[in-house]
């Protein structure tokens, strides 16, 4: 998410600081789609109250029944599919299909995290060791409570799920306030999770909304973990402010995202996959395409095929769009400002300044622009991406690690995919894809540096809501052995100093 975002964020909550109610809007439109009561700090804290109340009960189901009523919720969004995806292309903006992609991205990773917690946060027995051989040791993984999710406005249903379904499917009861500019998407998430599980007690999933202070109160209301997904400003303001209460925060933020293209891609299957991976849903991805690095060797064939596929690529909100409008009307100052001054040291190969009209961009592409640029240094979040030559492999790999974000990345490579990929020092990588990762529910994602804390999806995702709890259990006394004991006796002592050695005192 653009690094701006927490400025107009902010902006909007001043402006509505007074308000009541909020407004959703269809961004093609400017339409009025609903109108959401705003929580204000004291109806925050009431729905985490709820949710506090409602953890006991949830918590205590077994890995089995939280796994139905996760299953049911799922089923519940795919009976509801199309009515879903209606509202979802006219609150977001994005395409029909491409909002059917996202509630099934959404619908894997509920599938996979309710099938696979147990096996993942069952009590594990480990080792004693030597030294305490008459114990027996239990890691139990236990849920840290009522999580606070702060959602996206992108991705409205998939990227908040990473931490909705996560959190739940941990034991956990949320609290989840979505964007301002997905208000009416996220209720439907919340509704559907209800209305699938009436037998549940009311507060396992609450739904607040509101603007920039009402995720303030969140993040107040004394919630035992805060999930948030935005921009990496907001998420520091985010972090400053849970250090008052030490309460933890998992921290999905900005990206730069590189893609590189070795001198034995698949030139074609490159392109194709650079060219959507830069535009789709507008290009306001935060793991998407921004920057590509490609050898000398290759690179006049592969822009050129980049250009050819994005000629005929056009934004609009018809059935015949490819994608749809800028969701964030601030955003489309900041593409523009990053086209010209990509342009003023590139070459722009397609598009340009005039690509920007009304609520839609249409496809950009720069070559050589300075790496110094703002337009290569700072996430876009738009439907542009530059293209860098370079003269080997160890350049790009160079190139796409110099940056303060650190989120996803790209390699197309027939023969060192995986080399290269190793190198890169972000928290995923596609090989001869763009986004694999996103779409594979057992891999963890996020990144470090400027992208985040922490890691939503697979096993480390369900770990990230939970807190160990270490138990030893003395099975039997040891005559002779009381360590920990005022009862040791210097025979006792005497007999450690002859068994350190042996156990620890030969390697080499």
């Amino acid at each position: 998410m653009s690094t701006t975002e927490s400025t107009a964020a902010a902006e909007s909550a001043e402006k509505n600081a007074s308000s009541t109610e909020l407004s959703s809007h269809n961004p093609a439109t400017g339409e009025v789609i609903a109108t959401h009561p705003i929580a204000d700090e004291e109806a925050v804290r009431a729905a985490v109250d709820k949710a506090r109340a409602a953890a006991p009960a949830w918590s205590g189901l077994s890995f089995a029944e939280r796994k139905r009523a996760l299953l049911r919720w799922s089923s519940r969004l795919v009976a509801k599919a199309d009515e879903f995806c209606d509202l979802i292309h006219a609150e977001n903006g994005k395409p029909r299909d491409d909002a059917y992609l996202e509630l099934l991205l959404a619908l894997e990773h509920i599938s996979w995290a309710a099938k696979n917690a147990e096996k993942v946060l069952k009590p594990k027995k480990v080792s004693p060791g030597a030294m305490m051989s008459n114990f027996s040791a239990t890691i139990e993984q236990r849920p840290v409570g009522v999580v606070g999710v702060i959602g996206p406005w992108n991705y409205p249903v998939y990227t908040p799920n990473g931490s909705l379904a996560y959190a739940l499917a941990a034991g956990n009861t949320v609290v989840f306030k979505p964007s301002e500019f997905s208000t009416s998407i996220g209720n439907f998430v919340g509704k559907a999770f209800v209305e699938a599980n009436p037998q549940l007690p009311e507060g396992v999933f609450v739904t607040i909304n509101g603007y920039g202070a009402t995720g303030a109160a969140l993040v107040r209301s004394g919630v035992d973990k805060i999930a948030f997904t935005g921009s990496t400003a907001t998420g520091k303001k985010i972090m400053a402010a849970a250090a008052d209460t030490l309460t933890p925060v998992l921290l999905e933020c900005g990206g730069k995202d590189a893609v590189i293209v070795a001198p034995d891609a698949d030139i074609a299957a490159a392109a194709d996959a650079v060219a959507y991976g830069a535009t789709m849903n507008s290009g306001q991805t935060c793991a998407g395409v921004e920057r590509v690095y490609v050898h000398s060797s290759i690179r006049d064939q592969f822009v050129a095929e980049v250009k050819k596929i994005l000629t005929d690529v056009k934004p609009g909100s018809d059935d015949k769009a490819q994608y749809g409008p800028m969701t964030m009307p601030s955003q489309i100052d900041i593409v523009r400002r990053h086209i010209e001054t990509a342009a003023a040291s590139g070459t722009v190969v397609l598009g340009g300044a005039d690509s920007v009209h009304g609520p839609y961009i249409d496809p950009v592409v720069v070559v050589d622009a300075d790496e110094d640029s703002e337009a290569v240094r700072e996430e876009t979040f738009g439907p542009t991406v530059t293209i860098r030559t370079v003269d080997s492999v160890d350049e790009a790999v160079e190139l796409a690690n110099k940056s303060k974000y650190a989120l996803g990345s790209s390699v197309f490579s027939k023969q060192q995919g995986m080399e290269i990929a190793r190198r890169l020092h972000v928290g995923a990588t596609s090989v001869n894809s763009v986004l694999g990762f996103a779409a594979i529910a057992s891999l963890p994602f996020g990144g470090p540096g400027d992208s985040g804390i922490g890691r939503i999806h697979g096993a480390p995702g369900l770990l990230e809501f939970t807190s160990p709890h270490s138990i030893a259990v003395q099975r039997f006394a040891i005559p002779g052995m009381a360590l920990m004991s005022y009862k040791r006796t210097a025979g006792t002592m005497n007999l450690l100093r002859k068994m350190v050695p042996l156990l620890y005192g030969r390697n080499k």
